[in-house]
């Protein structure tokens, strides 16, 4: 059973870290738990976005950035996947050089260290070379560099269905089954 933490970051994207939140409560037969941490900067992001404030009424434990006693700032704690969605580029950039200076950045290296799966769903466009770089030192390290990129192929209706194509996809690699449309079936 997976142990999963989400952390969702200041860049634009909200809808994607919702999406997947939802998903995972839907799939709540796969994993054994799921941990959210969310910058202050997130929030203001979710407020504006989607008009609402959900993320207070999220039915998984949630964390503080400040939290170092999350079980997941250790790899004694078991958590095998992390998923940052979306990922700034700030935070990307303080994985990619060993900066942990908060629970998100703390619980990505002890990802990167125990040699588990880390997810950094990038959502900023487009992308300078200390962006590629980044993203190159981080994959090096063993992690995922996921680009909230929508496909279109499954002829998506509304934003939240366009949404809905990278969601699936990062669920996907973080091994959760979902129903999705998959090409040539």
């Amino acid at each position: 059973m997976h142990k999963i933490v989400i952390s969702v970051t200041g860049a634009s994207g909200s809808i994607y870290a919702k999406l997947l939140l939802q998903k995972l409560l839907a799939a709540k037969d796969q994993w054994q738990e799921v941990a959210v941490v969310m910058t202050e900067n997130a929030k203001e992001v979710w407020r504006t976005e989607l008009q609402d404030e959900a993320y207070k009424d999220l039915p998984f434990k949630t964390y503080s950035t400040t939290d170092f006693h999350a079980p997941f700032a250790s790899g004694s704690g078991q958590f095998n996947t992390m998923i940052i969605i979306p990922c700034s580029m700030g935070t990307l950039g303080r994985i990619a050089t060993g900066v942990s200076n908060d629970l998100i950045t703390r619980a990505a290296d002890v990802v990167l260290k125990e040699r588990r799966k880390l997810i950094c769903v990038v959502r900023d466009t487009p992308y300078n070379l200390i962006h590629i770089r980044n993203m190159e030192t981080v994959t090096l390290a063993g992690g995922i560099i996921c680009p909230a990129t929508p496909s279109f192929y499954s002829v998506p209706k509304t934003i939240e269905e366009v949404a809905a194509t990278v969601v699936d996809r990062v669920l996907d690699l973080a091994g959760i089954d979902v129903k999705t449309f998959r090409w040539g079936k």
